[in-house]
């Protein structure tokens, strides 16, 4: 991998070598924010708070996040992206030739719609996005700090080839080239700051198993019977030199908006083993609706890749039973070694900042629930 100049060592690279990430109980990212921090964040929208006294809420949020996350026995935290507003957006703005503009054409309310990332210059990454995040999020984790980014191809799949300047860009291939790039240029700066544990946030495998948004992808001008290659061939260069003592999963899911959901469909074969060609260490895959389909597809998992099962559901309070996790894991266990799975919320609690519809205590209930399902299942985390 092409690093960044600077190469100073931190305490963490240390402290955190190579994990056993993803472990066998282990969370997507994001948490619901705090009542707070939601305070903070709105009087400074307005003027009423500045970028300091922001910071100050949001480090403290955060490390009482990592404290509770801790408690109930998580081996990796993560900052709960109390610092975004958005899973995605808040990091691709920072990508140099990328922009934002205003939606069209969803059916959510207007003003919840998230703006689209848009190409209107050569992609690239000439500074750290988000090291500082890791950094405060590294000071005081006393386990594995998580962080999570966006995947390449949230810079494609909301707009498409529509929303991918054909001046810069007159052919996709420079567009591609460039993007795995600044991908790669993006993971060093984490590496650089100890960062062993990282995660590519991916919603367009799950995506391009639904027919209705494979139209949508037609109607922008792509092909959904190619795009899935083209996915996972842009994470590959991405990764392409990676350092070998830094883990990556990848997390795909159908959609996660105040407790909705964009798409539906399981895994299909075609899409799966593209996504499974895909050199990350471990998928966190959504599987706790029928909405996700069956279990099936993880026999084509290659050896040596774990999956992390999302079969406690983020959308909503109910808490699953340790009885029915159980048996959902013996299911998938008939397609693929148990040794190589592991159990997770199917998504984050709180992808953007609105956050989904559960209260913060059935948050920590189900983060619970899965370190002790974990724990019987396999004995250790």
């Amino acid at each position: 991998m092409n690093t960044p100049t600077d190469t100073t060592t931190t305490t963490a690279d240390k402290r955190v070598q190579r994990s056993n990430a993803p472990f066998r109980a282990d969370q997507v990212g994001s948490l619901l924010r705090p009542a707070p921090l939601q305070a903070a964040r709105t009087q400074h929208k307005a003027g009423r708070l500045d970028a300091e006294g922001l910071r100050a809420v949001e480090d403290r949020c955060i490390r009482d996040a990592v404290t509770k996350q801790q408690a109930v026995g998580l081996q990796a935290v993560t900052d709960g992206e109390f610092r975004r507003d958005f899973w995605h957006l808040d990091f691709v703005r920072q990508l140099e030739g990328v922009s934002l503009q205003r939606a069209v054409g969803h059916s959510f309310a207007a003003e919840d719609v998230p703006p689209m990332a848009t190409i209107t210059g050569k992609v690239d990454c000439h500074a750290p996005i988000m090291v500082d995040h890791f950094r405060y999020l590294q000071s005081v984790a006393q386990v594995t700090p998580k962080m999570c980014i966006p995947a390449p191809a949230t810079l494609h799949f909301r707009g498409g080839r529509n929303a991918i300047s054909r001046k810069i860009y007159p052919e996709l291939e420079a567009f591609w080239r460039d993007t795995s790039a600044a991908y790669a240029k993006a993971i060093a700066y984490f590496y650089q700051a100890g960062c062993r544990y990282l995660q590519l946030d991916d919603v367009s495998f799950s995506y391009l198993c639904d027919e209705t948004v494979r139209q949508n992808f037609r109607n922008n001008g792509d092909d959904p019977a190619t795009l899935h290659h083209t996915y996972a061939k842009a994470i590959n260069d991405a990764l392409a030199q990676r350092p070998s003592d830094m883990t990556i999963t990848m997390h795909t899911c159908r959609g996660n908006f105040r407790s909705t959901w964009f798409a539906g469909g399981g895994y299909t074969d075609e899409v799966i083993e593209a996504m499974f060609s895909v050199s990350v260490d471990g998928f966190f895959m959504e599987y706790d609706s029928e909405r996700a389909g069956g279990f099936e597809p993880l026999r084509l998992l290659p050896k040596g890749k774990k999956v992390v099962l999302g079969l406690v559901t983020s959308k909503s309070g109910t808490l699953e039973s340790k009885e029915t996790l159980k048996r959902r894991i013996e299911e998938a266990a008939r397609f693929v070694s148990l040794e190589q799975l592991c159990l997770s919320p199917q998504c984050g609690f709180a992808s953007t900042h609105h956050g989904n519809q559960l209260s913060e205590q059935e948050q920590w209930d189900k983060l619970a629930r899965v370190v002790e399902t974990a724990q019987e299942v396999w004995g250790s985390l």
